[in-house]
């Protein structure tokens, strides 16, 4: 009986002395009452009125359309030496130096792939192997800087999974 009078003791001792019981005893200490809520109370008051004047008719004019353009994020542009796929597309782009990538990839058969998901959304694209070793998606040349540039502008505005269209440029 002693033993259990003094652990009780003890432990009353312990519970009191700690500083995690003495904090909360304090918080329940500080926490305000509950106070009574009262409703906020919300006045309205009439707008005056305008008086109303009549002018002779006159032809309503549009608003212009607005000219406001989402910023357009840099062209990204790389200068690298590369190959055609096939023989045919050298002859043909001959005289292009600026090409407008569209995807690159790491083999010639997801490029292959690419290209096809590319044909009936409008795109006439060829496969480019670069000197890095990437095949790259190609669906447009140019022989001038300024016309690539607003191609691959347009296509990011036209076509928004494509946004990370970029520019290559012949070495």
């Amino acid at each position: 009986m002693r033993r259990i009078i003094i652990g009780a003791f003890a432990l009353g001792l312990f519970f009191t002395g700690c500083k995690s019981m003495q904090r909360m005893k304090s918080n329940e200490a500080a926490e305000p009452a509950p106070q009574e809520q009262t409703e906020t109370k919300v006045f309205s008051v009439a707008e005056p009125q305008r008086p109303v004047t009549t002018t002779p008719a006159q032809p309503t004019q549009t608003a212009p359309e607005s000219t406001y353009q989402a910023p357009i994020k840099p062209v990204r542009t790389q200068t690298e030496t590369f190959t055609f796929d096939q023989k045919d597309d050298a002859t043909k782009y001959q005289g292009s130096t600026f090409f407008v990538i569209i995807g690159s990839f790491s083999s010639l058969e997801n490029a292959n792939k690419y290209k096809q998901e590319l044909i009936p959304q409008g795109f006439n694209p060829i496969v480019l192997h670069s000197e890095t070793g990437y095949y790259r998606v190609c669906v447009n040349s140019y022989a001038a800087e300024t016309a690539a540039r607003q191609r691959v502008n347009q296509i990011r505005t036209d076509f928004p999974k494509y946004a990370d269209t970029w520019l290559l440029i012949k070495k």
